[in-house]
């Protein structure tokens, strides 16, 4: 792994740690503690990292990497000081690891151990010194914290404390609970997991760890939900890729005071392997290559910085937001060495993207309908006007009666509004039941048109059929 800077040092070293307490089966505990070592010198913050999960494999030192950067700013010594044990060991091991020496042999000095005396525990104490803001790094693993609780894993409690070197009230402490708002079953599988984690993100507005703000989301109805999960056989070379995503579509009012100016653009969450990092660029390349249009949306750029990837959208009403996440991640846990790039499909990623949509668009009839079926429905109106003209016209009362039977309206007194508002609503349904299905199945969503359920004749249902089918293709532009 390539560390550019102490704080992405840090983060890596905290990523780390939530590993080790995610598979542990045991309730288990994350603090980070930041820490103003002295008055004599108020520039250098200790940096405590600890879990109760299980001990750490020292892999994921030697192939850390540096750029000269980091030691020529003097913002750190390069010196970890590591102590782990695992459930079965009879010892703490202490280490100290120099990591300005390049020859990751020589990194590593085994310092005594302490008997454990009988104890059964598990877990890892790391801290180092840094030259750093304690206000900057507070924020920043804050907003670390705010991403990695949208995995929401329910067995993992985590503690952050900040001081200012003894100074009365200047404490900062916080501890953040996975199912603290919407709370989910410890046997919920990832994808349920990772729903209900960014539902408490977006209900957040991204932007606060505390509460929902109950002005804009007063209830959950406001949220449109759609998942997909796309995974590859496990073979020899892959423990069986798996890539989830999930798209939410919040709609708030424009007299919200939360009202957010910006929702022309969506921010993409990515996670590999259950850590926030930046996303891949085989990923941005499967999402641009998403038939967005199927679904009457239109990319118009994507923009990645700082670790920040956003999508702005040429079309979306400025009161609608849209917020995704993409989790790729190995169906067996791995221990990935820094460094090592995960294998990813970005047909995995296309895949898993359009299942969430199609899934959207299941449950919520009338969205993300295609620019194709917009056109159409454009046109409905005034076919219905006809239809309902050709109707109301006719001589023959069996016909009408009929026509009306059909509609599931009464014959007695049916005013022109009613026959045209029913006929409408039956094009447009047929419309939308169509949309994104292939060619082969239009048919049978096309008989719905003007189907009478309380009809059980085959030939009658027949007739109908070919009716429905004959009015839809002549709105198939």
């Amino acid at each position: 792994m390539e560390v550019s800077s102490v704080q992405r040092l840090c983060l890596h070293l905290i990523s780390a740690a939530f590993q080790r307490c995610r598979v542990s089966e045991d309730l288990c505990r994350l603090s980070v503690v930041l820490k103003r070592s002295s008055d004599s010198d108020p520039s250098t913050v200790r940096v405590s990292i600890s879990d109760t999960g299980i001990g750490t494999s020292l892999e994921e030192f030697q192939g850390l990497k540096f750029s000269r950067e980091v030691f020529d700013a003097e913002k750190w010594d390069g010196v970890l000081n590591v102590q782990t044990t695992n459930i079965g060991d009879d010892e703490i091991y202490h280490y100290h690891l120099n990591l300005r020496e390049s020859n990751s042999v020589r990194r590593l000095t085994r310092l005594p151990s302490n008997p454990k005396n009988g104890a059964k525990f598990s877990g890892t104490e790391i801290y180092l010194s840094i030259s750093e803001s304690i206000d900057v790094f507070l924020a920043e693993v804050i907003r670390f914290f705010q991403k990695i609780l949208v995995l929401k894993i329910p067995n993992v409690a985590i503690e952050l404390v900040a001081e200012e070197g003894g100074v009365p009230g200047s404490q900062y402490r916080k501890v953040f609970l996975a199912n603290e708002c919407n709370p989910v079953p410890f046997s919920a599988s990832n994808v349920e997991r990772l729903k209900s984690g960014l539902e408490d993100y977006v209900m957040k507005h991204g932007n606060s760890l505390h509460r929902k703000c109950d002005s804009c989301f007063p209830n959950w109805e406001h949220l449109k939900v759609g998942s997909g999960r796309a995974c590859c056989a496990e073979s020899h070379r892959s423990a069986g890729l798996q890539m989830e995503v999930v798209i939410i579509v919040s709609e708030i009012s424009e007299t919200s005071p939360c009202f957010r100016s910006s929702s022309a653009e969506t921010e993409v969450l990515y996670f590999k392997d259950f850590s926030p990092c930046p996303i891949t660029q085989s990923s941005l390349t499967a999402l641009t290559n998403i038939d967005w249009k199927s679904y009457g949306l239109v990319l118009k750029s994507i923009a990645v910085q700082g670790g920040y990837t956003a999508l702005e959208w040429e079309n979306l009403p400025p009161n609608i937001h849209f917020d995704m996440v993409l989790h790729c991640y190995h169906k067996q846990y791995q221990f990935t060495p820094p460094g090592q790039k995960t294998r990813s499909n970005r047909n995995l990623i296309k895949k898993a993207a359009k299942l969430a949509l199609d899934d959207l668009k299941e449950k919520h009839a009338g969205a993300f309908l295609s620019a194709h079926a917009l056109k159409i429905c454009s046109y409905a109106p005034d076919l219905a006007r006809t239809i309902a003209g050709l109707i109301l016209s006719s001589n023959d009362s069996e016909f009408q009666e009929e026509c009306f039977s059909i509609l599931g309206l009464q014959s007695q007194n049916i005013r022109n509004e009613i026959v045209e508002d029913s006929i409408q609503q039956k094009i447009i349904s047929v419309i939308q039941m169509n949309d994104g299905k292939p060619l082969r199945s239009k048919e049978a969503a096309s008989s719905f048109l003007f189907e009478d359920e309380r009809l059980q004749e085959p030939n009658i249902q027949e007739e109908e059929y070919d009716a429905g089918e004959h009015v839809f293709s002549s709105l198939d532009f």
